[in-house]
Protein backbone atom coordinates (compact mmCIF):
# COMPACT_ATOMS: atom_id res chain seq x y z
CA UNK A 1 0.00 0.00 0.00
CA UNK A 2 1.13 3.86 -1.14
CA UNK A 3 2.39 5.58 2.02
CA UNK A 4 2.23 9.62 1.91
CA UNK A 5 3.82 12.04 4.15
CA UNK A 6 1.72 14.86 5.18
CA UNK A 7 4.09 17.68 5.57
CA UNK A 8 2.77 21.51 7.14
CA UNK A 9 4.99 24.42 6.81
CA UNK A 10 3.58 26.87 8.88
CA UNK A 11 4.65 28.25 12.05
CA UNK A 12 0.77 29.26 12.96
CA UNK A 13 -1.05 26.72 15.05
CA UNK A 14 -4.43 28.45 12.74
CA UNK A 15 -2.94 28.24 9.35
CA UNK A 16 -5.08 27.62 6.22
CA UNK A 17 -2.05 25.87 4.69
CA UNK A 18 -2.49 23.57 7.39
CA UNK A 19 -6.43 22.87 6.81
CA UNK A 20 -5.75 22.77 2.93
CA UNK A 21 -3.39 20.04 3.55
CA UNK A 22 -6.00 18.33 6.29
CA UNK A 23 -8.68 18.00 3.00
CA UNK A 24 -5.30 16.51 0.76
CA UNK A 25 -5.07 14.06 3.74
CA UNK A 26 -8.24 13.36 4.14
CA UNK A 27 -8.95 12.59 0.30
CA UNK A 28 -5.99 10.11 0.31
CA UNK A 29 -7.24 8.32 3.66
CA UNK A 30 -10.30 8.02 1.53
CA UNK A 31 -8.77 6.30 -1.23
CA UNK A 32 -7.59 4.26 1.16
CA UNK A 33 -3.75 5.63 0.93
CA UNK A 34 -2.37 5.76 4.31
CA UNK A 35 -0.45 8.94 5.38
CA UNK A 36 1.39 10.23 8.37
CA UNK A 37 1.08 13.99 9.28
CA UNK A 38 3.78 15.93 10.04
CA UNK A 39 4.49 20.09 11.47
CA UNK A 40 7.18 22.10 11.29
CA UNK A 41 5.80 23.18 14.79
CA UNK A 42 6.58 19.63 15.93
CA UNK A 43 10.61 20.63 15.75
CA UNK A 44 12.09 22.55 18.76
CA UNK A 45 12.50 26.18 17.35
CA UNK A 46 15.96 26.04 19.00
CA UNK A 47 17.19 22.98 16.97
CA UNK A 48 15.99 24.75 13.57
CA UNK A 49 17.64 28.22 15.02
CA UNK A 50 21.31 26.13 15.56
CA UNK A 51 20.73 23.60 12.75
CA UNK A 52 20.75 20.65 14.50
CA UNK A 53 21.05 17.86 12.49
CA UNK A 54 20.98 15.26 15.06
CA UNK A 55 17.21 16.39 16.20
CA UNK A 56 15.12 13.59 17.46
CA UNK A 57 11.90 15.09 15.52
CA UNK A 58 14.02 15.99 12.13
CA UNK A 59 15.62 12.01 12.46
CA UNK A 60 12.48 10.97 12.99
CA UNK A 61 11.09 12.98 9.84
CA UNK A 62 13.50 12.00 7.46
CA UNK A 63 13.03 8.05 8.66
CA UNK A 64 9.39 8.87 7.91
CA UNK A 65 9.89 10.10 4.47
CA UNK A 66 12.84 7.40 3.77
CA UNK A 67 9.97 4.53 3.54
CA UNK A 68 7.71 6.87 1.88
CA UNK A 69 6.59 6.78 -1.73
CA UNK A 70 5.04 10.27 -1.85
CA UNK A 71 4.98 14.02 0.19
CA UNK A 72 2.77 16.00 0.34
CA UNK A 73 4.08 19.67 1.80
CA UNK A 74 1.96 22.71 2.31
CA UNK A 75 2.77 25.95 3.30
CA UNK A 76 1.76 29.96 3.28
CA UNK A 77 3.19 32.38 1.40
CA UNK A 78 4.86 35.27 3.04
CA UNK A 79 6.32 38.00 0.84
CA UNK A 80 6.99 36.10 -2.10
CA UNK A 81 8.27 32.95 -0.27
CA UNK A 82 7.42 29.79 2.20
CA UNK A 83 8.44 30.98 5.92
CA UNK A 84 12.06 30.81 7.07
CA UNK A 85 11.14 27.89 9.17
CA UNK A 86 9.94 25.83 6.82
CA UNK A 87 13.31 26.16 5.03
CA UNK A 88 15.26 25.94 8.54
CA UNK A 89 13.79 21.91 8.58
CA UNK A 90 14.33 21.44 4.56
CA UNK A 91 17.97 22.53 5.50
CA UNK A 92 18.14 19.83 7.78
CA UNK A 93 16.93 17.05 5.61
CA UNK A 94 19.75 14.35 4.34
CA UNK A 95 21.29 15.79 0.92
CA UNK A 96 18.43 13.51 -1.40
CA UNK A 97 15.94 13.18 1.34
CA UNK A 98 13.34 13.38 -2.01
CA UNK A 99 14.70 11.21 -3.92
CA UNK A 100 12.31 8.59 -5.87
CA UNK A 101 9.45 10.78 -4.13
CA UNK A 102 6.66 12.39 -5.82
CA UNK A 103 5.73 15.20 -4.11
CA UNK A 104 2.69 17.80 -4.16
CA UNK A 105 3.43 21.15 -3.15
CA UNK A 106 0.06 23.22 -1.35
CA UNK A 107 0.32 26.66 -0.87
CA UNK A 108 -1.94 29.50 0.53
CA UNK A 109 -1.39 33.16 -0.20
CA UNK A 110 -2.63 36.55 0.14
CA UNK A 111 -3.02 37.04 -3.47
CA UNK A 112 -2.98 35.55 -6.99
CA UNK A 113 0.41 37.45 -8.01
CA UNK A 114 2.59 34.85 -5.31
CA UNK A 115 1.14 31.66 -7.25
CA UNK A 116 4.30 31.30 -8.75
CA UNK A 117 5.95 30.53 -5.75
CA UNK A 118 5.02 26.86 -6.11
CA UNK A 119 7.52 27.18 -9.20
CA UNK A 120 10.46 29.75 -7.81
CA UNK A 121 10.54 29.15 -4.53
CA UNK A 122 9.52 25.32 -3.99
CA UNK A 123 10.54 23.28 -6.91
CA UNK A 124 14.08 24.30 -6.87
CA UNK A 125 14.36 22.97 -3.47
CA UNK A 126 12.58 19.76 -3.77
CA UNK A 127 14.78 19.18 -6.92
CA UNK A 128 17.92 20.08 -4.80
CA UNK A 129 16.78 17.47 -2.52
CA UNK A 130 16.25 14.61 -5.61
CA UNK A 131 12.41 14.71 -5.91
CA UNK A 132 11.45 12.36 -9.16
CA UNK A 133 8.45 13.88 -9.61
CA UNK A 134 7.13 17.65 -9.09
CA UNK A 135 3.70 18.02 -9.65
CA UNK A 136 2.21 21.49 -10.76
CA UNK A 137 0.76 21.73 -7.06
CA UNK A 138 -2.20 23.76 -5.53
CA UNK A 139 -2.23 27.22 -4.52
CA UNK A 140 -4.82 29.12 -2.52
CA UNK A 141 -5.69 32.87 -2.45
CA UNK A 142 -7.00 34.41 1.02
CA UNK A 143 -10.18 35.76 -0.39
CA UNK A 144 -11.26 32.28 -1.58
CA UNK A 145 -10.64 31.29 1.82
CA UNK A 146 -12.42 33.83 3.19
CA UNK A 147 -15.71 32.99 0.88
CA UNK A 148 -15.22 29.55 2.21
CA UNK A 149 -17.68 28.48 4.85
CA UNK A 150 -16.68 26.60 7.94
CA UNK A 151 -18.60 23.71 8.76
CA UNK A 152 -19.10 23.56 12.77
CA UNK A 153 -17.95 19.76 13.03
CA UNK A 154 -16.18 18.97 9.70
CA UNK A 155 -13.62 21.85 9.48
CA UNK A 156 -12.86 23.67 5.99
CA UNK A 157 -15.46 23.41 3.51
CA UNK A 158 -13.60 24.82 0.56
CA UNK A 159 -15.42 25.43 -2.55
CA UNK A 160 -16.38 23.60 -5.48
CA UNK A 161 -13.70 25.12 -7.37
CA UNK A 162 -10.96 24.54 -4.77
CA UNK A 163 -11.93 21.18 -3.96
CA UNK A 164 -11.92 20.01 -7.96
CA UNK A 165 -8.06 21.53 -7.62
CA UNK A 166 -7.20 19.72 -4.86
CA UNK A 167 -8.96 16.89 -5.94
CA UNK A 168 -7.02 17.11 -9.33
CA UNK A 169 -4.05 17.15 -7.50
CA UNK A 170 -4.17 14.38 -5.03
CA UNK A 171 -5.57 12.50 -8.15
CA UNK A 172 -2.14 13.15 -9.90
CA UNK A 173 -0.36 12.20 -6.79
CA UNK A 174 -2.02 8.97 -6.50
CA UNK A 175 -1.37 7.94 -9.84
CA UNK A 176 2.11 8.87 -10.08
CA UNK A 177 3.03 6.69 -7.14
CA UNK A 178 0.89 3.71 -8.69
CA UNK A 179 2.70 3.93 -12.10
CA UNK A 180 6.21 4.24 -9.98
CA UNK A 181 4.98 0.91 -8.55
CA UNK A 182 3.88 -0.60 -11.57
CA UNK A 183 7.66 0.33 -12.75
CA UNK A 184 9.46 -1.29 -9.80
CA UNK A 185 7.33 -4.48 -10.08
CA UNK A 186 7.98 -5.04 -13.77
CA UNK A 187 11.88 -4.79 -13.28
CA UNK A 188 11.76 -7.04 -10.10
CA UNK A 189 9.77 -9.32 -12.11
CA UNK A 190 12.67 -9.20 -15.13
CA UNK A 191 10.28 -7.63 -17.55
CA UNK A 192 11.41 -4.33 -19.81
CA UNK A 193 10.18 -1.04 -18.99
CA UNK A 194 7.07 0.40 -21.09
CA UNK A 195 9.67 3.14 -22.35
CA UNK A 196 12.47 0.10 -23.38
CA UNK A 197 9.65 -1.70 -25.43
CA UNK A 198 8.61 1.06 -26.85
CA UNK A 199 12.29 1.73 -28.93
CA UNK A 200 12.40 -1.90 -29.23
CA UNK A 201 14.72 -2.24 -26.29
Amino acid sequence: MPQIIALSGSPSPTSKSARLLQLAVDELQARDIRTEFFSVREVPAEDLFHARFDCPAVQRLAARIAKADGVVIASPIYKASYPGVLKALLDLLPQKALQGKTVLPLATGGSAAHLLAIDYAFKPVFAALGATHLLAGVYVTDAEFASAAIASGDGLQLPDDIRRRLHDGVTGLVDAIRWQEHLRAQAEAGLPSPVRRALGG
